[in-house]
């Protein structure tokens, strides 16, 4: 029977080199390390300051890579994996203690030593039982909830050494562990590792002192990046030190959706510790955002508040309505010599079935005087169904007639506004204006017209019978325009069409065009569009200001906070996890921030609305509270990126060694 082949060893070493630059020179930390560890033994490196004992450390425990040369563990090549490989080779085989132990302060002593299962995807109850058991096993059970402020230096080094364990530990890497204890706990220290030996862990140390050394079976002495003695403790029976059998987590991994929420929550919680630990900074970045957000939802509201009231106040002025005007198309220069556009073409427009009203209309600009009161002003010449086409509400007096239009009676209408300029305090019907040289009665007053850009017109108003103006003022029988009103239940473009058709066939030719309100709709609801627009670009330019400030704090905590990633990578953190962490701090400062900003809009919408500050209403809706929520969520995640991509990539042993 032929035997099978033996296991590979857990380290295997060929050739090793570590080759740094300093000053631009290389520096050889390790030259051609050959190297074979196996399950079980434990091990003590040693060496002077410099030897290259703490980088071959780090090459065991996958935080450094060589320069050159193979090293495998259980066989498996190092050199070919990628940053996950590693973390997930770190996170399930090794477990780290240092010398300065590299506890969280921001978690309690469960808290660290739960943190290897966390990345590792279990279950939380089977971690927090397993990080329970190991922290009593080292008699911490009652330090559970202590934070590591609260613990002394071999309390803390035990606390390392349960998260060393917490996934099983089958090789643990030791830097230095009693460098910063006193003598007696060193000592209680050093038997705890040989526990874990005795209980089949892979122990490597790395030491100077030749006290500590003399705790392991095997000591291998470096100098000058070389291995210059390999030694090991032989039992009084003459065997070497057995290697017993492995001991390994056998908790069940969650499922990966509930891991991946359980390693969210975490860094949720990470990122709000972090937040809390530095208020003022948060405060003052939460600020710019508060201002971004705010600009933006306000100019939002006022851009849509902008529209609502042009498409309100265009549907009030124009109805469903065409506008016929002299000339070959829009921008026709010629327009104003065109003549044929005339009262019999209104006539034969008018009782037309698809049209509801008709009026011919006439303007011209002349001064209006009244008492004392002079005025420059556009006066309309219009047909007798010019009220009804344009919707204008009578409020005062009466409307001249048809009859009126035909006599050429010298009758006015006026407006709100011009019965404010020219008749202040009084009731202006049955009052004498002089149009020009022209006198006229006042009849009635209607409502102040709309304009077409959502304000009420501020423009003086006056109204006389089309034929009146015509024949007594400009001496001229062409129109300016003819206005019809289509009938309800008839579409525009219809209409349109029969009106072309009637007009083309009058005039032999058509030299006229047609506007129809919904084209001016159209473009008012451009119009609105485009100023939304422009509202909103003004809006984000602040909203640029708080995102820059976010990247700014977010990459000022990656400075502050490298040797805590360093610890993290250590523990099995991947590249995600350490970006994930990150980037929820960044979006969790601009969604505090967001929030903060949609209040602060709504109060100043209040405020403009209270107050009418605005010639139309702020439109609060909810529209613009999800473009504020989206915006801060964006920012966090556009402006925190790069500096939590930055934070995933530092190298794990220049993080470690930061202060």
């Amino acid at each position: 029977m032929t035997p099978s082949p033996a296991p590979p060893p857990l380290l295997d070493l060929r050739g090793v080199g570590r080759t740094y630059r300093s000053g631009g020179a290389p520096l050889d930390g390790l030259k051609g390390i050959d190297l074979t560890i196996h399950a079980g033994e434990m091990v003590a490196i040693v060496g002077p300051s410099g030897s290259g004992k703490s980088t071959l450390l780090n090459i065991l425990g996958c935080l450094d890579r060589p320069t050159r040369g193979t090293y495998r563990f259980k066989g498996r090549e190092v050199a070919r994996l990628d940053a996950e490989a590693l973390s997930a080779l770190r996170r399930e085989h090794m477990g780290f203690i240092f010398q300065r132990y590299h506890l969280l302060p921001d978690l309690t002593a469960l808290g660290n030593v739960e943190l290897p299962g966390l990345y590792a995807g279990q279950q939380r109850s089977a971690r927090r039982y397993r990080a329970r058991a190991l922290l009593g096993r080292f008699g911490l059970a009652d330090r559970c909830h202590d934070y590591p402020n609260q613990l002394s230096g071999g309390q803390q080094q035990r606390v390392a050494i349960a998260r060393a364990l917490a996934n099983g530990g089958e090789l643990v890497l030791a830097d230095e562990p009693t460098g910063a204890l006193d003598s007696r706990t060193g000592e209680e220290l050093l038997k705890v590792l040989g526990g874990l030996n005795q209980d089949g862990h892979t122990v490597v140390i790395v030491t100077h002192d030749p006290a500590v050394a003399a705790h392991a079976d095997r000591v291998i002495e470096m100098r000058d990046g070389e291995i210059v003695s390999d030694r090991t403790r032989v039992r009084g029976d003459g065997a070497p030190t057995p290697s017993p059998a492995l001991t390994v987590s056998t908790e069940r991994p969650a499922r990966r959706a509930a891991a991946a929420m359980e390693r969210f929550f975490s860094a949720f919680m990470v990122a709000f510790s972090a937040m809390r630990a530095q208020r003022l900074r948060s405060v003052l970045t939460t600020l710019g955002v508060v201002i971004g957000i705010a600009a933006v939802v306000v100019t939002v509201a006022l851009g849509d508040g902008a529209t609502e009231a042009v498409m309100r106040n265009i549907s009030q002025l124009d109805g469903n309505s065409l506008s016929i005007l002299p000339g070959y198309g829009r921008g026709d220069r010629k327009a104003s010599s065109i003549k044929t556009l005339v009262e019999a073409d209104a006539h034969a427009l008018a009782g037309h079935p698809y049209l509801d009203s008709v009026t011919p209309e006439v303007n011209i600009n002349t001064v209006l005087r009244h008492g004392s009161i002079a005025v420059e002003s556009a006066v309309g010449g219009v047909g007798d169904q010019f009220f009804r086409v344009r919707g204008l509400p009578l409020i005062a007096g009466s409307l001249f007639t048809a009859d009126a239009v035909r006599r050429l009676e010298q009758e006015a209408v006026i407006d709100q506004v011009t019965r404010d300029v020219l008749f202040p305090g009084q009731d202006p019907v049955g009052g004498i204006l002089l149009v020009g040289n022209l006198p006229v009665r006042v009849i009635g007053v209607v409502e102040r017209p709309v304009s077409g850009f959502g304000a009420s017109s501020d423009a003086l108003k006056v109204y006389l019978p089309y034929t009146t103006v015509m024949y007594r003022i400009v001496g001229d029988s062409s129109l300016r325009s003819i206005i019809v009103r289509v009938a309800d239940d008839v579409p525009l473009d219809v209409a349109s069409a029969e009106v072309t058709r009637i007009l083309t066939f009058r005039h032999r030719v058509k030299d006229f065009y047609i506007l129809s309100s919904n084209e001016f709709k159209q473009n008012a609801a451009e119009a609105g569009r485009t100023l939304s627009l422009t509202f909103g670009i003004l809006g984000s330019i602040a909203l640029l200001v708080g995102g820059i400030g976010v990247m700014n704090t977010t990459l000022v905590s990656v400075t502050e906070r490298v040797r805590e990633i360093g610890i993290r990578v250590a523990v099995g953190a991947r590249r995600g996890d350490i970006t994930r962490q990150f980037l929820v701090e960044a979006v969790l400062l601009s969604i505090a921030g967001g929030l903060l900003g949609a209040v602060l809009a709504h109060g100043v919408g209040l405020v403009l609305n209270t107050y009418q500050i605005t010639d139309y209403e702020v439109v609060l809706s909810a529209k613009a509270y999800l473009v504020a929520f989206a915006c801060a969520a964006g920012t966090g995640v556009l402006f925190g990126y790069l500096p939590a991509r930055r934070a995933s990539c530092l190298d794990p042993v220049v993080s470690l060694a930061r202060d």
